[in-house]
């Protein structure tokens, strides 16, 4: 369908709505946008939990509140277009399901680069975006939050580079600090205290592997066999082997901070050197997170700390339903960032703030927020903190084994 003719129907869609729906902006590139389905706006499940509060709140009625703008940059062509767009249909499907006809959506495609970024956040801010969704990658955050934080705008980006947030810029992406703390004291609590550690020479390996350790040594957990393997060989085999040969007879678990074939790869080489899952459990990080890996005989009873996935069905149920076909796993990231940056929108003019409520003080509110992944929130570094579940594969399924935390509250 071309663009123009899906654009004019998207007006036509969101016209009679106002009060119901927010509509998006004109986009300023050559995208396919649908407008989701709205019928599911008034009982959507997984939206951000404060709503519910608003109708008690004293101040100017809904109408009168003046308009707030927020952009959201993302790879909408070049090699990573798919991602990008199924994150546009996410933001857009929020928009429609929290409800709030005063938030304005400015898409601005970054083309995957830091050039474009930086191109995207210049545009944005000249709209006046109040608030910045994105960008995607390290190298376009980079470029983009320079742009941000000269016009004093808040950056909420969807990498996972945490050493990427600054002042005005947070990072939302998941990140393995959190799974790694959860998982840990969950087979503390298991009584698990003999544990190897096998993880890829790279940065995110080798930091990975010191955060386990870290919680390991904090949750009395001997780690007694600790081994990297060059992330790019094609033959893991030798270093399996090795591995194998060195570990405790009494080792429970092994950490390996992999997923995809590689995973898969290493579960069965380490069953082929006598250490199968039903007597060394694999333990991994988000990497894990995958309905496909659940099914590898080798990986059985395999465990990992993520958001709990009910919601996030549901919500891919509807994404399906109104795109036509499934939601990539990111989409949820700028699902919950529209949702929240609606409910601070509202928030700051119900609490008479003299507008939304995208300051740093509101996004590091220490209570955070329910999204489709849970419970979350932003520290005072800016970045994200979530409340995992404990999931495990069980007979070729995502199965939870000790649910998600509800509040904050007894976290640090």
């Amino acid at each position: 369908m071309h663009t123009n003719k899906i654009y004019r129907k998207a007006l036509f869609l969101c016209a009679p709505l106002l009060l119901l729906s927010a509509c998006v902006s004109a986009p300023s590139y050559q995208t396919q946008v649908q407008s989701p389905r709205v019928d599911t706006a008034s009982s959507a499940p997984g939206t951000i939990g404060e709503n519910a509060q608003f109708a008690q709140m004293q101040g100017p009625t809904m109408q009168e509140y003046p308009e707030s703008r927020i952009a959201i940059l993302l790879p909408l062509s070049g090699p990573n277009k798919d991602l990008g767009n199924a994150m546009l249909n996410a933001a857009q499907m929020a928009l429609f399901e929290v409800g709030y006809p005063k938030l304005k959506l400015i898409p601005r495609d970054t083309q995957g680069t830091a050039e474009g970024a930086r191109a995207a956040a210049k545009s944005a801010t000249q709209e006046g975006a109040q608030l910045i969704l994105g960008p995607v990658f390290a190298s376009s955050v980079k470029a983009a939050a320079p742009i941000a934080r000269r016009r004093n705008v808040n950056m909420i980006a969807f990498s996972t580079d945490w050493s990427l947030a600054e002042d005005n810029t947070f990072i939302m992406g998941f990140l393995p600090f959190d799974q790694i703390d959860r998982v840990t004291r969950y087979i503390s609590q298991k009584n698990f205290r003999d544990i190897g550690i096998i993880a890829p020479d790279t940065g995110y390996g080798q930091t990975v592997s010191q955060e386990f350790q870290k919680a390991a040594m904090q949750n009395g957990i001997m780690i007694s066999n600790n081994m990297s393997f060059p992330a790019r060989t094609a033959n893991l085999a030798p270093a399996i082997e090795q591995f194998s040969s060195q570990s405790s007879p009494n080792m429970q678990a092994v950490f390996m901070p992999t997923g995809g074939e590689q995973a898969q790869a290493i579960a069965n080489l380490l069953s082929h050197n006598n250490l199968p899952p039903r007597k060394v459990t694999r333990i991994g990080t988000g990497l894990l997170d995958d309905p496909a890996l659940a099914k590898e005989k080798n990986l059985e009873g395999a465990l990992f700390a993520a958001p709990a996935p009910q919601a996030r069905q549901k919500y891919e149920q509807r994404y399906t339903q109104t795109f036509g076909q499934p939601p990539l796993r990111l989409s949820t990231l700028s699902y919950d960032a529209v949702a929240l940056a609606a409910t601070l929108a509202r928030r700051g003019y119900d609490l008479n703030l003299g507008g939304p409520a995208f300051d740093r003080n509101a996004l590091t509110n220490a209570n955070g927020f329910l999204g489709i992944d849970g419970i979350f929130r932003f520290r005072p570094d800016g970045i994200a903190q979530r409340g995992l579940a404990v999931l495990s594969y069980r007979n070729g399924q995502i199965t939870i084994v000790d649910k998600a935390p509800t509040t904050f509250q007894g976290l640090q």
